[in-house]
């Protein structure tokens, strides 16, 4: 793949509606369809599947999208992202070719892939064991970032998605409640009552020439109940590194600081740089501190792969015996000529091994495997594949303003390019005239199913969930699509 198929991996794009950058025409690729074992093919056209069966009382759910991504070989990113250098992405109307076939509602909705830790951690009785457990969470947050090919659709202004899964005991539900700036707003809780777990999200984008910088925005909180404990943390930063020539690669970097407010202790991880010739890259190391302030345990691992705790006396003598540094052993340094020939590009280095593992260590996490067939589906985790389904109950049952009825999303889950370009202007320009509407008129925004207030636990201003939505009355909920 070229850095065009791998543009904007993990990263949040934003496209504003009224941006005075605009790229012309959506770019539209080839219609695409599936063949089923008996060679009958899934029509492009196909809005919502077939009811999914049930068994031993659990939803199963669609594991492949209706259509395999397209080729994105036709376009040059150059033309477009020359115009772009030094300036905010939110400014800058992006191709529907640069996006996949999820709403950014439904990217956090990834957040909770790994919801058995909090679940997990609400059993702990130790508050320590649960600080690691909450920080396994924490990283798993990002882990579905990994080799991801697309960026998600912008929502619109108003625009919701509810997910419930039994299986994994939460259900969530999120809401653009602002488009200058762009922000997203989201909670979750346990179906047992176990936890709630809220935010609100609006990373900064910038374009630097040769990479993509996403500076977060925004903190995430977890409560859990049986403990009357409150965490909160704010995501590291993301840079995707040659944009426009060599290969596309991704570093997650910054200090992200998990704070429970209950007890006073503190989980400290660095999502390291990737530093000269690579012998960081994705690693994440940290440490658990109590109310004192004295370092009880480590944290160590990569955010690609899995994590790992240790007692700190112990890591500090293993590193101590191992003064070589076992991990830099690993990693191949680039040739010279390999460098020269490169010397445009922020060369990725070869990794040879993973994570090297202390004796005495405990697994916190480990990523889940994707299919094998995921570098064809926008590399998506199978919990990514079924967030855009909808069936015929769950279609009577949710909010018009639900992703999953997005004509433009839809369109590009089932191959349908030229459909999903005309459609994601269409829906643009429409919310361009709603919008000179209500400054016509003299209305504000007023958010459905959030309200801006002050967070409890951190004391900052924060968009908390009213409570209301799954009473399910959409009265006066707005016409966006």
């Amino acid at each position: 793949m070229n850095s065009e198929e791998e543009f904007y991996d993990a990263v949040t794009g934003f496209e504003s509606d009224d941006s005075e950058t605009r790229m012309g025409p959506m770019v539209s690729g080839d219609s695409l369809s599936f063949s089923s074992k008996n060679g009958s093919s899934t029509s492009k056209q196909n809005v919502h599947n077939r009811e999914p069966t049930q068994e031993n009382g659990i939803k199963k759910h669609r594991t492949a999208l209706p259509a395999p991504m397209f080729s994105r070989n036709q376009l040059s990113l150059w033309s477009i992202l020359k115009k772009c250098i030094g300036l905010e992405l939110s400014k800058i109307t992006m191709p529907i070719l640069f996006n996949e076939p999820l709403s950014f509602l439904q990217r956090i909705t990834e957040y909770m892939e790994h919801t058995y830790l909090i679940h997990k951690a609400s059993m702990l009785s130790d508050s320590i064991e649960r600080l690691q457990t909450v920080a396994a969470f924490a990283v798993s947050a990002v882990a579905s970032q990994w080799e991801r090919t697309g960026k998600p659709f912008n929502p619109l202004l108003g625009e919701t998605y509810e997910l419930r899964r039994d299986d994994l005991g939460f259900r969530l539900i999120s809401e653009q409640v602002s488009h200058h700036p762009p922000i997203s707003a989201f909670y979750s809780e346990g179906i047992n009552k176990d936890f709630v777990f809220h935010g609100s999200i609006y990373p900064k984008l910038k374009f630097w020439g040769k990479s993509v910088e996403a500076e977060p925005r925004g903190t995430i909180t977890l409560e859990l109940n049986k403990h009357n404990e409150a965490y909160s943390w704010t995501n590291p930063s993301c840079c995707v590194h040659n944009v426009i020539i060599g290969k596309l690669w991704i570093e997650q970097y910054g200090t992200v600081e998990i704070v429970n407010h209950s007890t006073g202790e503190k989980c400290l991880l660095h999502f390291k740089p990737c530093g000269l010739f690579g012998k960081e890259l994705h690693r994440v190391e940290g440490y658990i501190q109590d109310k004192s302030k004295r370092k009880v345990c480590v944290i160590y691992g990569k955010w690609t792969e899995c994590l790992w705790c240790v007692d700190a006396n112990t890591y500090e003598t293993y590193k101590k015996n191992d003064k070589k540094g076992g991990d830099q052993k690993k990693f191949k340094e680039p040739e010279d000529d390999v460098r020269a020939e490169n010397d445009e590009a922020d060369e990725m280095p070869e990794i040879q091994e993973t994570v090297q593992v202390v004796p005495g260590s405990k697994l916190l996490w480990r990523i889940a495997a994707r299919p094998s067939y995921s570098s064809q589906m926008y590399n998506f985790t199978n919990f990514a594949m079924m967030l855009n389904e909808l069936d015929e109950e769950m279609e009577s049952a949710l909010a018009p303003t639900d992703c999953r009825f997005r004509p433009d999303i839809r369109a590009m889950e089932n191959g349908n390019m030229d459909f999903a370009g005309a459609e994601k202007e269409r829906l643009e320009e429409k919310q361009r005239a709603a919008r000179k509407d209500r400054s016509k008129n003299e209305e504000e925004w007023k958010a459905r199913w959030f309200r801006q207030d002050v967070n409890q636990h951190t004391r900052t201003t924060d968009w908390i969930y009213t409570g209301k939505y799954w009473e399910r009355n959409y009265e006066d909920c707005p016409d966006i699509y």
